[in-house]
């Protein structure tokens, strides 16, 4: 007799994970977590749409609650882990989507706005830094844990603005810094805490599809190898993986799930 190792070491059963975020990327990972088996955390900052992500996949059958959660304060982030910890004892993997942004975020004038700048990255940035500790500090306890942290292609590689051109749409400089920060925050973490088998990883996704204008979508999916933007359950996808047992010797890592965008 053999032991089987697939499909088993994608099974998340019995595996509590938290995610921040609820939005176009974020609730598509929160089903496909649940789908595959997790208890999953909705974290998210707004309440009503927390709640209605929760009532709509609850009618699934599907294993998810809502907590709120402000990645900013370090006591939301301290009350919810608590909260956490006193219903289910552990955290198993904690997933960061969320996207805190100033009321500003995407105006060309952000080039030159340092106010914006200092925001940006302490909410963002900083967001994922506290979170990320905090949940890791929590992990050491069961000495088992993933992290993974939503990075982008733009962490990686310099934006070309020409795709931008004849829309209101840009891409602020904070984020720049924002996700090439996150890149190296997570390899740190994964030096940091790999000796408490504490994995921690990045998913660079590219554009993701979001009825966007037409001029930039044709400009955006010429220059991919695969030439279409990409689905959010393609970008979940990559999270179960990060997530399961199935990448148990992979941290430090950034997947890039860009359909060959950072090819060239």
């Amino acid at each position: 007799m053999t032991n089987k190792i697939w499909p088993d070491c994608f099974k998340l059963d019995d595996k509590i994970v938290v995610v921040t975020g609820a939005g176009l990327i974020g609730s598509v990972v929160i089903k496909g977590l649940a789908e595959a088996g997790a208890v999953v955390i909705i974290s998210e900052f707004n309440e009503k749409l927390g709640r209605n992500i929760e009532l709509e996949f609850k009618k699934e059958e599907l294993k998810v609650i809502y907590k709120h959660i402000d990645i900013t304060s370090e006591e939301s982030v301290e009350a919810f882990l608590k909260d956490v910890h006193n219903e289910f004892g552990k955290i198993d993997a904690w997933v960061n989507t969320a996207y805190p942004r100033s009321k500003d975020w995407g105006k060309k004038s952000q080039l030159l706005n340092f106010d914006s700048w200092k925001e940006n990255l302490n909410k963002h940035l900083g967001g994922y830094y506290l979170t990320s500790i905090m949940a890791a500090e929590l992990m050491k306890e069961n000495h088992y844990g993933s992290i993974v942290n939503f990075g982008s292609t733009y962490g990686i590689t310099a934006p070309d603005f020409s795709i931008y051109e004849g829309t209101e749409m840009t891409m602020p400089i904070p984020y720049a810094a924002i996700k090439g920060g996150i890149n190296m925050l997570t390899k740190y973490i994964a030096t940091y805490y790999g000796k408490f088998n504490i994995r921690a990883n990045v998913i660079a996704p590219g554009g993701v599809f979001d009825n966007q204008p037409k001029s930039f979508v044709e400009k955006y999916t010429n220059k991919v190898p695969l030439k279409r933007m990409a689905k959010p359950k393609e970008i979940a996808g990559s999270v179960i993986f990060l997530v399961s047992d199935a990448s148990s010797y992979i941290t430090g890592h950034i997947l890039m799930v860009d359909g060959g965008w950072t090819i060239w």
